[in-house]
């Protein structure tokens, strides 16, 4: 039995808020206001695949196609009128014109929403009938002129068409009654459809019909002929209702005939045991074969052969037994001392390295030590490894790389977004699709006990009253305890000392305390340009051209304009962002060779823009020209960057402003600064009343960027100083550093990615504090060519640096007025 209704188009509740603005039914004046209402002559059209939009009809549709999405977007932020036409054939993906139907329905978009599948729902009310014309637009979506078809009044003096009306009601309410799978709100919206026309276009949309027939009850003019075909669909649909009850009889029946054959089975169950043929015996006797060649201890397998012995014992037909046959095998197949073993070639470890990641030598240098102290005692235990820096440097794969180097099997469970403690420790087997936690699941599909396993995204678990994963890991990640790892489903202990486990994060102020303490941490930094440009002509081009069946002959690309795209179309610490810039140069060429273009072997400077579109240079070093404008040095979660500290003074009362998205520390930074410069302002040669005097206005730009932390203290100090005093900044200088009421200069991190930055930005010296002085040393030498370093302990060393006695051009005057008792 089909339903008369499609529940998906007349249920809007899980779509729907509460307080929805509009109700999918009409009054016959709306109806009346809605015919009147003008529309455009030229409307933007729709494709509808498995559906027929009726006027004064409330539908959701589900966008899917880009020219539809673009569609709705474009239209709902315009007038939001839309025309809908029915495809012919609804199997078609990227439909004509000519796979259009001709008539079809103007429609107002009321409202859209953004699934939880990720996809667009758009809430549409039909309004009036039209006919495509001519067609004016094929891109980005179909236009066309239309003409718009009137609508046939209902003659209300019509006794035949009073009775239709008072059938077609009358019928559709039964069908309502009857059948179990149409909801009731059905009889409720139908119960209070007072226009004919209305109730008519309702039923039609409702109604559990294929697109071509709606399609000729909306291409129908006359008004009696229409009422007739929905009749006649609604008397087919209560035949087949009865039919249904009918159906209903027969299966009492059937039931009747499964027990029969019930008992058949339990028959021959019995014939097979005495033939010695019964799936469930094989089914004993394999476990046990396999049971015999597993290296688990006495603990295990006792626990097996107690677990196997109450399968033999179990109902067959019952649920539990498949419960506990799923059990077995997991037993079974886990691999229980079982390890693969470790190639302890150091010179081939150090050259698997070297092939997979340029740079990151420090990272290279802890592994080549884990594997040289495991060759020579050859039973440490494994450490717990975390890689931590930005997206796209490489952490996650480095994991692969040292399972290669040591011979080992490779593992990754993702943990972003993980909220349940039983992803980790397994669900009790009790429950119905219980299954054992992914540390288990991931052990099995290794099927060795001592693989290299990597844990993604590590900062990215998260809580809910479902318990706490990250809790859960720790007996996993502690190697004084995950030799006895206990998962639920397994309901014994599981060894993972041997397991070299890897973490990787982005941050580490997301991660929990005591599983922090568990882990190594090592900082895998940002890449240089130099050593991006290095990444990409060694391992992202030879990716990328064997990806896209491109020769060497056919591509190539030089430094230069490798740094440019780096530089301009990049945006990062990692090289994910580049591997996607050079995916599009290559899909370029691709494009060029398969459509017999003239083109250059190599990409040129010139040619980015047209590939790549506008880039968004760096922000470079100005100058010194404006007093109170200093240059800072930031760390970003994508590296570092340069920013501009600007001060003003206006005649005021001593108002301190802040503005550009500052954090509660770096507000705090201006406060000290400004407090401690009041305090010094005899080293300035400035009169401690000009403070309350003048009101200080503190910005830093780029006011969409969120800013804090407490390194920008000796920049905002300078830029104050430099303000009241009207004295230039020393030329091409960056700087950064905390700073204290004392007026000491405390160290702060990310140097190697501000220095990096500072260099990109043409600055020529920076000031740090003196213990940032190792920080500076850890970088390699030839990234520090052309830069000078100045290292501090306190601001008067910062300010005699940083101001010259020159005044800017068109200075103001800071002065202290008296004001008579």
């Amino acid at each position: 039995m089909t339903d008369f209704f499609n529940n998906s188009n007349f249920d809007f509740s899980d779509n729907i808020e509460a307080d929805a603005e509009f109700i999918p039914l009409i009054t016959p004046e709306e109806e009346e206001r809605m015919n009147k209402q003008e529309f455009p002559k030229e409307l933007p059209i729709l494709p509808l695949r498995n559906n027929v939009l009726f006027p004064g009809v409330v539908i959701p549709i589900t966008v899917g196609r880009d020219k539809s999405i673009k569609l709705i977007q474009d239209a709902n932020k315009g007038n939001k009128i839309i025309g809908v036409v029915s495809q012919k054939n609804q199997d078609e993906e990227t439909p004509e014109f000519s796979d259009l139907h001709t008539i079809g329905t103007v429609a107002q978009i009321i409202r859209m929403l953004k699934m939880p599948d990720g996809s667009t729902t758009a809430i549409i009310q039909g309004k009036r009938r039209f006919e495509v014309t001519q067609p004016t637009q094929t891109d980005p979506y179909f236009k066309a002129e239309v003409e718009y078809i009137p609508e046939n009044a209902f003659d209300k003096k019509s006794k035949e068409m009073t009775a239709i009306f008072k059938s077609i009601k009358d019928q559709a309410l039964q069908i309502i009654k009857d059948s179990p799978n149409i909801p009731s709100e059905a009889s409720f919206a139908i119960g209070n459809i007072d226009s004919p026309t209305f109730l008519v276009n309702f039923i039609a949309s409702n109604m559990n019909a294929d697109v071509s027939k709606k399609q000729q009850i909306l291409e129908e003019l006359d008004m009696r002929r229409k009422a007739y075909k929905i009749l006649e669909h609604l008397n087919e649909e209560s035949q087949m209702l009865q039919m249904q009850f009918e159906i209903q009889s027969k299966v009492k029946r059937d039931i009747d005939r499964q027990q029969r054959e019930y008992f058949l089975n339990q028959q021959m169950r019995q014939i097979q045991e005495e033939l010695g043929d019964n799936p469930q015996i094989q089914e004993v006797e394999d476990m046990e074969k396999r049971a015999k060649k597993k290296k688990w201890t006495d603990k295990v397998a006792r626990l097996f052969y107690k677990e196997l012995n109450k399968l033999q014992r179990m109902n067959p037909q019952g649920a539990e037994y498949t419960v506990q046959l799923n059990y077995l095998d997991m037993l079974l197949d886990l691999p229980w001392g079982e390890y693969s073993k470790d190639s302890l070639d150091l010179k081939r470890a150090e050259k698997i390295l070297n092939r997979d990641h340029y740079g990151l030598e420090d990272v290279k240098r802890r592994i080549l030590e884990y594997l040289a102290v495991l060759k020579l005692k050859n039973d440490m235990k494994s450490p717990i490894l975390c890689f931590y820096g930005p997206p796209g440097v490489g952490k996650t794969s480095l994991g692969k790389s040292i399972a290669d180097a040591l011979g080992r099997q490779y593992v990754r469970m993702s943990l972003g977004g993980l909220h349940d403690e039983s992803e980790i420790r397994g669900h009790r087997k009790t429950y119905i699709g219980a299954m054992p936690g992914r540390v288990i699941q991931n052990i099995k599909k290794a099927e060795k006990a001592n693989p290299v396993f990597v844990l993604d995204e590590i900062d990215k678990l998260s809580r809910s009253n479902h318990g706490d994963p990250s809790s859960a890991l720790l007996e996993v990640m502690d190697p004084e305890q995950n030799k006895e790892f206990y998962d639920n489903y397994i309901e014994t202990e599981f060894d993972l000392s041997k397991v070299m486990f890897i973490a990787t994060a982005n941050s580490l102020s997301t991660i929990q305390g005591p599983l922090r303490d568990r882990m190594e941490i090592i900082e895998v930094n940002g890449y240089t340009i130099e050593e991006k440009i290095e990444i990409a002509k060694n391992h992202l081009i030879p990716k990328q051209l064997a990806a896209h069946g491109i020769t060497k002959k056919e591509f190539s690309i030089d430094k230069s304009t490798l740094e440019k795209v780096i530089e301009d179309y990049t945006n990062e610490s990692g090289v994910r962002g580049l591997d996607k810039m050079v995916a599009k140069l290559v899909r370029n060429r691709a494009r060029q060779i398969a459509m017999d273009e003239k083109y250059e072997q190599k990409v040129l400077m010139k040619d980015l823009h047209t590939i790549l579109g506008i880039g968004r240079p760096k922000t470079k070093y100005l100058n010194n020209d404006i007093a109170g404008v200093v240059t800072g040095l930031a760390w970003t979660s994508v590296g570092g960057d340069i920013l501009f500290i600007e001060s003003s003074v206006t005649r005021g009362k001593g108002k301190l402003t802040l503005t550009g998205n500052l954090g509660d520390v770096m507000k705090e930074s201006a406060v000290i600064a400004l407090e401690f410069l009041k305090s010094r302002s005899s080293w300035l040669n400035l009169e401690q009343g000009v403070f309350e005097q003048y009101n200080v206005h503190v910005h830093v730009p780029e006011g969409a960027t969120p800013k804090d932390g407490p390194s920008a203290g000796i920049t905002m100090l300078t830029s104050l100083a430099s303000v009241f005093t009207q004295r230039k900044v020393k030329k091409s200088l960056a700087m950064t550093g905390e700073i204290t009421l004392r007026g000491e200069v405390l160290p702060v991190g990310g140097i190697k990615e501000k220095v990096l930055a500072a260099k990109r930005a043409s600055i020529k010296e920076i000031i740090l504090c003196e213990h940032n002085r190792k920080d500076v040393e850890d970088i390699r030498a030839d990234y520090l060519d052309g830069l000078k370093f100045h290292y501090v302990k306190t601001m008067r060393e910062v300010l005699d640096i940083a101001l010259t006695d020159e005044k800017v051009k068109d200075s103001i005057k800071i002065t202290y007025e008296k004001i008579a008792n």
